[in-house]
């Protein structure tokens, strides 16, 4: 199996792709009225430093979210009839005039729906801190203290109807999850920590990525073997990651070349990670069985390919594929994927 990889320099308000062409979404935009993003808005939107230098932060905040609308207003060209789009964001607390929680995920919502997407049931990323003085504001006098916010949001949205397959379709049920994996990837609430780039510090300084984790759960819920996944919001690339240890193809834009130049770096060692990954997929799964079985519980079914038991129909053709070569071309790459044979 073959997927290619696109990275363009340029801006995502300004999609050059063509209609029907993505079947994912997965991206993670900058989050309005976090400092750190302050001048990558207000180079897209001289008003936005108007408005945060006047302290004015609801109309700066309207202003960034302008910005990322003309995105969103052309999901719905480029996305295959019941396609999803996973957005993560935070919401942002800051203090201008006075302080406050700045509305982002519920801000995007509306905008999603304006623009003629259904909304999904979300999901809540819970990335709890170290610090055991978890509330911000007064000490230990009422009123004036707050909880602090260590979470953020993964917005669902649907593109229309449900998406259709032929009856049987081979990458469908190939894609399929483990029955355990369904039930602890779709729960509304996930926790797991932020992640770290080997990124020089001005790098950093303009990368908020997420874990490869977040997007690579997404990929495989969301998505088929073999579908392209789009990130306007591409960064250093993590979702392009996600998608070719997925086995998906993907699209990536970003305005900053830098950025871009970087991501070469991450595919280092990955036919060896990739092996490891679903390796250890597997092995998570084998010890599920025993202990089910342990407790006296039976399987119905048998996977065809590993030799190990399932608990539904759907698993049984299930396959994992870990990445063989990697290929650089003129606007991206070539990935080759081949299937996990049966491991003892």
């Amino acid at each position: 199996m073959e997927t290619d990889h696109a990275v363009v320099t340029g801006d995502a308000r300004e999609l050059e792709l063509p209609a029907d062409s993505v079947d994912l979404v997965v991206t993670s935009p900058p989050y309005p009225m976090i400092e750190m993003w302050d001048d990558v808005f207000a180079a897209l939107d001289p008003a936005i430093a108007d408005a945060l230098a006047a302290e004015e932060g609801q109309r700066a905040f309207e202003a960034m979210h302008d910005v990322l609308d003309a995105v969103w207003q052309q999901l719905d060209r480029v996305l295959v009839d019941g396609g999803i789009a996973a957005i993560n964001v935070g919401d942002a607390t800051r203090t201008l005039d006075r302080f406050r929680q700045y509305p982002n995920a519920s801000e995007i919502t509306s905008r999603m729906v304006e623009h003629g997407f259904d909304p999904l049931p979300d999901i809540v990323w819970r990335k709890p801190g170290n610090s055991a003085a978890k509330f911000m504001g007064s000490g230990m006098v009422p009123p004036n203290a707050y909880p602090t916010l260590e979470h953020e949001s993964i917005l669902l949205f649907r593109n229309g109807s449900r998406r259709s397959f032929p009856p049987g379709d081979e990458n469908r049920y190939e894609s399929a999850y483990f029955w355990e994996e369904r039930n602890r990837w779709f729960s509304d609430l996930w926790e797991m920590t932020g992640t770290s780039q080997n990124l020089d510090a001005g790098l950093r300084e303009r990368s908020g990525a997420f874990p490869v984790e977040v997007p690579l759960r997404l990929i495989r819920m969301f998505s088929v073997y073999g579908d392209t996944v789009l990130d306007p919001f591409w960064g250093t690339g993590t979702t392009t990651l996600a998608a070719i240890l997925a086995g998906r193809g993907s699209v990536g834009y970003e305005r900053d070349a830098d950025l871009r130049a970087a991501f070469d770096d991450r595919f280092e060692g990955l036919p060896d990670r990739s092996r490891e990954r679903a390796r250890a997929r597997l092995e998570r799964h084998r010890e599920w069985v025993t202990d089910r079985q342990d407790s006296g519980e039976e399987l119905g079914y048998e996977n065809d390919h590993y030799e190990t038991p399932v608990r539904t129909k759907q698993e049984r053709t299930l396959r994992l594929y870990a990445v063989e070569s990697v290929a650089e071309t003129t606007g991206g790459y070539t990935v080759t994927h081949a299937p996990i044979e049966n491991i003892g």
